[in-house]
């Protein structure tokens, strides 16, 4: 696998399931069979799923999955591709994927039926549930603490409409909106915000890389089920059908429990921090039945 890191849109180009395939009615892959080569899209903050390490570059749980991906392309092809990575966040990644200009985005994207209208998922990576984190020395103890409060969430993530609902719902909450995780999470510890709402897997990867985690601590309110996917081009039957084929062996072999322990269970660059998050029952569930279903 040749690789090619750049924060440029790059050409568009990703799976070819054998060299026959140039005939398949996939956009997707005969981008891929006429360039040589894949954009991936990946998140510069998302940790343990996509961020950026000690040296810059790309690396996370959903980065290794699809470097599976890409070498089962360059095994149909026979020959090496490019890999090229585009920095994307929750605003543009959608827009990103339905313009060409990104491939298949290797982040930590939830998968829900609004989504699903503008774009495809594999079956399921992960299963989260929302969360909110505070500092310890905040006094709250309970989501309901907030009410009336200033809280944060990422624009263009699932938590700003968790948010706007449980304040419509009588939290009445003042929800200011920031760029990225990494801005939130500012807020949060800057005190601009008494608390931060997203993914309990994504609070944990920040707590955990901050100087003190002992300074932050999660409400323990619990909230639905969040199915995580690795997103790509809607209407791409083909293109789907070979990612969720890699990842599929990979959760039978246990391959997959191999890469989750790896990024979820051990120390991880930059800051050789352990998450220490154990499997979910729900993940195991996906494991044992893989799906992209969201019921």
């Amino acid at each position: 696998m040749k690789s090619n890191t750049k924060a440029t849109s790059a050409i568009a180009a990703v799976l070819m399931v054998a060299a026959s395939a140039a005939s398949a009615d996939s956009v997707t892959l005969d981008r891929i069979k006429d360039n040589g080569s894949i954009t991936i899209g990946h998140r510069e903050a998302s940790i343990p799923f996509s961020y950026l390490g000690a040296n810059q570059e790309p690396v996370g749980f959903s980065l290794d999955l699809c470097e599976k991906i890409v070498a089962k392309i360059e095994a149909d092809l026979g020959e090496e591709i490019d890999v090229n990575y585009v920095p994307v966040n929750s605003s543009n990644r959608i827009p990103l994927i339905q313009n060409g200009t990104v491939d298949i985005e290797c982040g930590g994207t939830a998968n829900n039926k609004t989504r699903q209208e503008q774009v495809s998922f594999s079956v399921a990576t992960f299963v989260s549930q929302p969360a909110w984190l505070t500092m310890s020395a905040s006094g709250l103890k309970e989501a309901a603490d907030l009410k009336g409060q200033t809280v944060v969430a990422t624009q263009g993530s699932n938590a700003v409409g968790f948010a706007q609902q449980m304040s419509t719902d009588g939290l009445d909450l003042n929800l200011v909106q920031a760029k990225d995780h990494a801005e939130s999470f500012l807020m949060l510890t800057s005190g601009r915000a008494k608390a931060f709402l997203e993914d309990d897997i994504l609070l944990a990867g920040l707590r955990a890389a901050a100087s003190d985690p002992s300074t932050l601590a999660f409400l323990p309110d619990s909230y639905d089920k969040i199915y995580y996917g690795l997103m790509f081009a809607k209407d791409d039957a083909e293109f789907k059908a070979l990612v969720d084929g890699v990842l599929s062996d990979m959760m039978a072999s246990g391959e997959f429990t191999q890469a989750y322990e790896k990024w979820f269970m051990q120390p991880i660059p930059p800051k050789n921090q352990n998450l220490d998050f154990p499997m979910s029952e729900a993940l195991k569930e996906r494991v044992a039945n893989p799906s992209d279903s969201v019921e």
